[in-house]
């Protein structure tokens, strides 16, 4: 698993990983992109933080606490 920052936030390819970039990024939670917006949706997965009208972020603190609680 990467190594995630102590603070900050995380794009949602971070999140979910993409095999086609180059270098390809690893997933943290390996759902689809429909699903893990159905999971923000219903408050499985946490809200995410708007930075601009196109930049959706999620903060590292939420998405370590997603991974530890085992929740996903």
């Amino acid at each position: 698993m990467p190594q995630l920052p102590e603070t900050g936030y995380l794009r949602l390819a971070q999140i979910i990983g993409n095999p086609k970039a180059n270098p390809p990024i690893p997933a943290l939670i390996p759902v689809s992109k429909s699903t893990w917006w159905a999971g923000v949706k219903s408050g499985r997965f946490p809200a995410p933080v708007k930075l601009g009208p196109r930049i959706t972020v999620w903060r590292v603190e939420d998405i370590r606490a997603l991974i530890n609680n085992g929740v996903w």
